[in-house]
């Protein structure tokens, strides 16, 4: 069986560094509650992802679309990068198989593909942060990002 646990504004914004509580947390769920998915949103920017006892962990999902586009001083974040992850999960045990990313732009409220220099960008960030628990991000020929 599937469980995804969206766990609204999980986590601080505005930085990478994912507390040693929130990693616990996120283990517990899988551990002891069975969830497939924790899905932690409104990081602002996306952040490391963890696959975990066939468990996929996305501490920060950033926002989809926001109302403060331009804010100033955090602009290596890139919060204007965004992600729609797509996993796949075994219906029948809830283990994660694959995780799919299409990358996209946010400008002047609207979602656009990005260029191919923004999406390498995303993809060396999500791999680079993602490197210490394991994960890989690679870059399909479609311009998907790939965790499997």
């Amino acid at each position: 069986m599937t469980r995804l646990l969206g766990l609204g504004h999980w986590g601080p914004n505005w930085g990478y560094r994912i507390p040693n509580d929130q990693r616990r947390f996120a283990h517990a769920l899988i551990e002891e509650a069975g969830v497939s998915v924790v899905h932690g949103h409104s990081s602002h920017h996306a952040k490391a992802i963890e696959v975990y006892e066939g468990g996929l962990i996305l501490y920060g999902c950033g926002d989809f679309l926001n109302d403060y586009e331009g804010i100033r001083g955090y602009e290596e974040f890139r919060d204007d990068l965004a992600v729609m992850y797509f996993a796949e999960v075994e219906s029948a045990d809830g283990r994660f198989r694959a995780l799919d990313m299409t990358p996209l732009k946010i400008r002047r409220f609207q979602l656009t593909r990005p260029g191919g220099e923004d999406v390498d960008w995303l993809r060396r960030t999500l791999d680079g942060e993602s490197a210490p628990f394991g994960v890989r991000v690679a870059c399909a020929p479609d311009g998907q990002l790939r965790v499997s």
